[in-house]
């Protein structure tokens, strides 16, 4: 029915456009004869134009989404008809009685009647014909006056929700233009005057692709007027379809500690994972659970997830059934100290590849009272899945290491210190499997990091519980420390002797105090509504973390993210490794050993280990 009335309309602008050339050409006094002309061409006029128009698909429209793809459409029409409409005329031989203006005119009314009427429809239903429509929703300020930002005026008006006073934008070309109708008061600068002077409280960034000073710089500014900073989804999410440019949200954490995107060597993982079998130690954590997700779009021939707990493992299996449901899971329930289980799961699934992340990371907790649980899983747990990898000739090792093992001043930093030697002493013992060590700081939202404290502090009402006022962190986000994991095992497991300790760039430090500021912040608080406690460092925690010890020098790689760490091992083993791990192996295979001889062997087998003493 929709397409009778369109062609209806096309029809009788088609012939309003025809009979205007006439008039038009005789000045609205047309003669008898070809008036009796202009009736008689008419009835070529009209199929003919109907039958192009229909060609290009202009009825396939719609005209409530009218825009430029539809008037090059109208234009082809008119365009084509003047060209075809001669050749019709004088084919049936009464080209002679059209005036050659009338041919000139025709297609130009044509153009205007067809797409002036498909302008005024569509501008009737936005609201913006005649000002129809009254202004209704929260006005806002929009940050940003580019594509993103004209996409969002367009899904705003249908909404309603907000109401767009104005757009500030840093280039100076666009301020004191209209885009969408909406006007570019300024640069963003000007952002809490311009605020103050409509009496807006929120304002909308509209950059994708903002850096993250320019974001950090905005909430601040925000935060110390009142204001509320939202923003649309980053330029990545929208270009892999997975969100639109409408799901507007507030500004949270990661947008003032996000960085870059990591790009990876797309083909080089391809070859590493897809169609291989890889297993990821720690499945359910924090780091591997993002592992297995960064491993399952390069569509490996089985992904077994190993991990101790229950939940986790289901938890992680529901998802990959929903996300997922092509590819093979495994789901092993197993603790990585258990060397039968190891073996008969390495038997069973011949992996090509393995991601050790299983660990005991929270500091203060193995400091005291579960020191010797801490070796026994860090380091042992390493040894026993690195066994099963050799024996079962896997390709590549790569263990997920902390910025706490250098020059470590906790039980935990120790461990993982000492489960690198182990690595790297298997590693020169043979040749079939290369070992990989990859070290970063904290990474935002993990499981044990201060960002789920904070959030559950908040929402008590506080206060924010930090440590020193001093004391700094490195921090990334879960994905890209999990994407650079992975190419540091491709370029690790691509080298001559394996047994590198990759070090992610952290970035700029951060510094705690700061970080709980932002929160509050984002929140929609001020440190007058929930304070900041400082309450001392707690046992084995440094005021600071380091990358590299001070022994190591670091070499750049072909990824700007990762550099190598060659570390001076002199000092360390100076027996054979043969004989040096056989002592380890002996120390570790106890029942039970006392803290404080945990914390004194600690000192024997990782030289630069040195206890924090508050």
């Amino acid at each position: 029915m929709r397409i009778l009335l369109v062609i209806f309309h096309d029809l009788t602008a088609t012939a309003l456009a025809w009979l205007m050339a006439y008039w038009l050409r005789f000045n609205f006094a047309i003669p008898d004869e070809f008036a009796a002309s202009m009736m008689a061409t008419l009835l070529a006029v009209l199929p003919l134009q109907t039958l192009i128009s229909w060609q290009l698909g202009l009825y396939r429209g719609i005209w409530r989404f009218a825009s430029l793809p539809d008037l090059k459409r109208i234009v082809l029409s008119g365009i084509g008809g003047a060209m075809l409409l001669p050749l019709l005329l004088y084919m049936l031989q009464i080209l002679m009685n059209v005036p050659r203006s009338v041919l000139v005119l025709y297609p130009l009314l044509l153009i205007m009647f067809l797409g002036g009427s498909r302008f005024i429809y569509r501008s009737w239903k936005d609201g913006h014909l005649l000002k129809l429509r009254a202004v209704v929703g929260e006005p806002v300020l929009m940050l940003g006056a580019g594509e993103a930002a004209l996409l969002l005026l367009r899904e705003l008006e249908a909404r309603q929700q907000w109401h767009v006073v104005g757009l500030l934008d840093d280039d100076a070309r666009k301020q004191g233009r209209l885009l969408h109708g909406v006007p570019v008061l300024g640069a963003i600068d000007d952002m809490v005057a311009q605020a103050r002077a409509h009496a807006i409280q929120q304002v909308i960034l509209a950059i994708p692709s903002a850096p993250h000073a320019l974001r950090r710089r905005i909430s601040e500014a925000a935060g110390q007027a009142g204001i509320t900073v939202l923003t649309v989804p980053s330029f990545d999410d929208l270009l892999s379809g997975r969100v639109a440019i409408s799901q507007i949200r507030k500004f949270e954490l990661e947008d003032l500690l996000g960085r870059d995107p990591v790009q990876l060597d797309e083909a080089g993982l391809h070859h590493m994972l897809t169609d291989k079998v890889v297993l990821v130690t720690g499945a359910g954590g924090s780091i591997g659970a993002e592992l297995c997700r960064q491993i399952a779009h390069f569509a490996p021939r089985q992904l077994v997830l190993f991990e101790i707990s229950e939940f986790a493992l289901y938890a992680l299996d529901r998802q990959f059934l929903t996300d997922w449901p092509q590819l093979e899971i495994v789901c092993v329930i197993g603790d990585v100290r258990d060397s039968r289980r190891l073996q008969e799961v390495f038997r069973q699934h011949r992996p090509d590849v393995v991601f050790h992340a299983a660990a005991y990371k929270h500091v203060p907790m193995m400091e005291n009272g579960n020191a010797w649980q801490a070796v026994r899983n860090n380091v042992l747990g390493t040894y026993q899945v690195a066994r099963a990898a050799l024996d079962h000739g896997v390709a590549r090792f790569v263990l997920v290491s902390t910025d706490k093992a250098v020059n470590p001043a906790n039980v935990m930093g120790a461990t993982k210190r000492l489960a690198e030697r182990l690595c790297q002493t298997l590693g020169r013992q043979q040749q079939t499997t290369r070992f990989i060590m990859v070290r970063f700081g904290n990474v935002l939202g993990s499981s044990g990091s201060v960002i789920p404290l904070f959030r559950e502090q908040i929402a008590r009402g506080g206060p924010l519980t930090v440590t020193h006022p001093d004391i700094i962190r490195y921090f990334m986000l879960i994905p890209e420390a999990a994407q650079l994991v992975l190419q540091a095992g491709l370029m690790g497991g691509d080298s001559a002797q394996g047994g590198e300790i990759f070090v992610l760039d952290m970035g700029e430090p951060v510094r705690i105090a700061d970080l709980a500021r932002d929160m509050i912040r984002l929140s929609g608080f001020s440190e007058n509504d929930i304070r900041i406690e400082f309450t001392g460092l707690r046992p084995g925690e440094k005021l600071y973390e380091e990358l590299l010890a001070d022994s190591e020098q670091t070499l750049p790689t072909p990824h700007p993210k990762l550099r190598v760490a060659r570390a001076d091992n002199s000092g360390w083993a100076e027996q054979e490794d043969a004989a040096w791990l056989a002592e380890l192996l002996d120390w570790l295979a106890q029942d039970h050993v006392d803290e404080a001889e945990v914390k004194a062997a600690l000192r024997h087998w990782v030289a630069e280990y040195r206890p924090a003493q508050h």
